[in-house]
């Protein structure tokens, strides 16, 4: 992280002078992530995967105008991810939308060893079932045993992969063809591993 950063809000005032020093204490004190920079300072060792782009095209008065939509996710393999969308006439314009949005919609995964044929204690995977919908799609992401691997489609493997889950099935339903919604309900059924645990007993 540049240590040229200049906040442009209270939060990101609270990181850079070391009052919020962490993620998890961002997150924890429900403080909202109002700039990339922020999760760059926290979190400096974060990847980014572009999910998909795409052209789209709109009709206006003066004919049609092309632009690309893109969607990225970012996550530091260890039990933090997030995903954006971003649109603009130019390709890496888009990227460089979807990825400030990613950041700033950053979520805590709570992980664990859910499976019973494992129970290694180890958070290598979920800790129980979740579900998530977006769109047309829904998923259910099931704890599995270490070693198994990531049985899922190339887009939730993706998020998956940099959220730190290892192992794991997956069930999908619905029109799981379109990446937006594809990686969206992905995203949201990790998310609410959050709605199974205390605050207190986080583990990344």
């Amino acid at each position: 992280m540049s240590e040229s950063w200049t906040p442009r809000t209270r939060v990101g005032q609270l990181v850079k002078t070391g009052r919020i020093a962490s993620i998890e204490e961002l997150i924890l004190n429900h403080y909202r992530i109002t700039e990339p920079e922020i999760v760059d300072f926290l979190l400096p060792n974060i990847e980014q995967e572009v999910i998909d782009i795409q052209m789209v095209q709109r009709q206006t008065d003066a004919g049609e105008r092309s632009s690309y939509r893109a969607i990225v996710a970012v996550g530091n393999r260890d039990g933090f991810v997030g995903l954006g969308a971003g649109k603009s006439t130019h390709v890496v314009m888009a990227i460089e939308k979807a990825t400030m949005r990613a950041k700033m919609r950053l979520s805590h995964v709570v992980r664990g060893c859910g499976s019973w044929e494992c129970a290694c204690g180890e958070p290598h995977s979920l800790m129980t079932r979740v579900k998530g919908k977006f769109g047309s799609v829904e998923i259910e992401v099931l704890p599995g045993p270490r070693g198994l691997g990531l049985v899922a489609g190339d887009i939730a493997k993706t998020i998956l992969r940099l959220a730190g889950v290892e192992d794991c099935w997956t069930r999908t339903f619905g029109e799981t063809r379109t990446p937006l919604s594809m990686a969206g309900a992905t995203y949201v059924s990790l998310k609410n591993t959050l709605k199974f645990v205390l605050p207190a007993t986080w583990k990344a």
